[in-house]
């Protein structure tokens, strides 16, 4: 038997700014609150346990911003890299510098509260 991730768990000083950002970026809707704050959002229909992983922003007082331990990579689904780039740009992401060339295949982007994530190119097929 293995284990599968079934949730990622973001800290966030604003989770419900983080949520609508991710929602946003994801086509996610939210799929739960939790008493101490926290949002969990997930593929619409499918939630906690689908075949995609659930995201819980996780209220904190000062969390770290900048290059995590782990960060998310997105691709997209129904358009090209460029036009996805557009998007993201337009729902608040703004461009990172984690001293990449210019010769990546790949945009390095970070969320409203500073956290970096990677616009691949490859276009995935939805789920």
């Amino acid at each position: 038997m293995a284990c599968r991730i079934s949730e990622l768990v973001l800290d966030a000083r604003d989770p419900e700014r983080l949520a609508a950002f991710w929602c946003e970026v994801l086509g996610y809707v939210e799929i739960g609150r939790e008493d101490d704050g926290s949002i969990e959002i997930g593929p619409p229909g499918a939630g906690f346990g689908g075949p995609q992983p659930t995201l819980v922003l996780s209220p904190v007082q000062s969390p770290r911003p900048g290059k995590l331990p782990l960060h998310l990579d997105v691709n997209p689904t129904d358009r090209d890299q460029e036009a996805e780039l557009t998007r993201l740009l337009a729902a608040g992401a703004v461009p990172a510098d984690v001293g990449q060339t210019g010769e990546e295949s790949w945009h390095v982007l970070a969320d409203p509260e500073g956290n970096e994530f990677c616009l691949l190119r490859k276009r995935l097929p939805e789920v």
